[in-house]
């Protein structure tokens, strides 16, 4: 199965969070707002942090903040930034580590196209797409009277 680790997902909740909201967000706020655990957070931030995803303000009135619009930040520079670079097995481009069979395997440099499919369907998507409520939440937040549609005829 191919699954990002809890880690990326945890930076994409924070990133969408810090995103939604203006201002700056303390690790104890974040954790209280999403459920995810203070330290858990804060590895998180520092993580976001080093790859340039979120920036941080030290002090009495500090806390961290998108370093960009989250529209403009990819779930594949999340998940690199979390995981490392993308890549489905160890011999395609990007990939960790050596493969035994890789001088006499029939499908070396196959998966090449499969890897950049998902590296770019993962570009594709930024987290103000995923932040967005979908439409059965969108309908659950806001439920309409019977009464409205008279009102607007």
């Amino acid at each position: 199965m191919l699954r990002l680790s809890k880690l990326a997902d945890y930076a994409v909740v924070l990133l969408a969070r810090l995103g939604g909201e203006g201002g700056l967000h303390t690790a104890p706020s974040l954790s209280a707002a999403t459920g995810i655990a203070e330290p858990t957070v804060a590895k998180v931030l520092r993580i976001l942090s080093q790859a340039g995803l979120v920036e941080a303000q030290r002090g009495a009135r500090g806390g961290h903040r998108s370093a960009r619009p989250i529209a403009a930040i990819s779930l594949a520079e999340v998940v690199v930034a979390m995981d490392g670079p993308i890549a489905l097995t160890a011999c395609v481009d990007g990939g960790s580590g050596g493969c035994e069979a890789e001088g006499h395997c029939p499908i070396h440099g196959r998966w090449n196209p499969v890897n950049e499919a998902v590296r770019a369907a993962l570009s594709a998507v930024t987290i103000a797409d995923l932040a967005r409520p979908s439409c059965a939440e969108a309908h659950r937040r806001a439920p309409v009277s019977p009464t409205a549609n008279l009102a607007a005829e």
